[in-house]
């Protein structure tokens, strides 16, 4: 008879049912997180939990009452040298589940049975919610009494940079001046060969008339003396 025996047996031996249990704590001890169905990873939640209160107390004994549980020597050193130095300051509660669904085969629900202090993620999602928020009202406040001296200062820099924009002005219109000069220049060059070019046609223009003058001369010299 199971008069007030409110575990789940998981239809299993007693012999079967401790020896799943171990097996599937040593795997959470070593692992951090392991896939299960949700009955028994409550199982496991009630099973490791205590062992894992016990290895607060790093002696002999409990090394020893520990070890009788997991039969795993790797379990028990990971569980003594890590995981209670990290749950050290956590007074129970060392365990997630996480439900996932229903398995595909026999519609089976399943779910992830973790360590809190090791979802990293987790961790840094609560540390963000735990943070104050800043209200930021859109009222403008009343501004400040500034000192003299800042005043002063604020007051010299708006100067500083007029004057050096001035002088950028000033070399950008040298500048133009100069481009304007040398643009003048060449117009000049270019009326002075203008000019030289029209002479030199208008110089051999002449010539031939003065030829053709020459020549009709002695011609008409000619006629005359006839």
């Amino acid at each position: 008879m199971r008069h007030n025996k409110k575990f789940n047996h998981l239809t299993r031996t007693s012999s079967h049912r401790k020896a799943m249990l171990a097996n599937m704590a040593s795997s959470l001890i070593e692992s951090k997180r392991i896939t299960t169905t949700v009955p028994k990873a409550k199982a496991l939640r009630m099973y490791v939990e205590p062992l894992i209160t016990k290895a607060k107390d790093d002696t002999t004994h409990s090394r020893r009452v520990v070890f009788s549980h997991l039969q795993n020597k790797d379990a028990v050193s990971e569980l003594f040298r890590d995981v209670a130095v990290k749950v050290a300051d956590r007074p129970g509660g060392y365990t997630r589940i996480l439900r996932t669904g229903t398995r595909l085969g026999d519609n089976a629900e399943m779910c992830i049975i973790e360590l809190v202090d090791y979802n990293e993620t987790m961790l840094a999602s609560v540390e963000e919610a735990a943070k104050p928020k800043r209200r930021r009202s859109r009222r403008g406040g009343a501004k400040k009494a500034e000192s003299p001296v800042a005043a002063a200062g604020k007051k010299e820099k708006p100067k500083a940079e007029k004057s050096e924009h001035a002088a950028d002005v000033k070399v950008e219109e040298s500048k133009v001046e100069e481009i304007q000069s040398e643009v003048v220049t060449e117009e000049v060059i270019e009326a002075q060969v203008a000019e030289a070019t029209d002479d030199e046609v208008e110089a051999t223009s002449a010539k031939p008339e003065e030829e053709t003058k020459a020549e009709t001369k002695p011609e008409e010299e000619d006629t005359k003396e006839e």
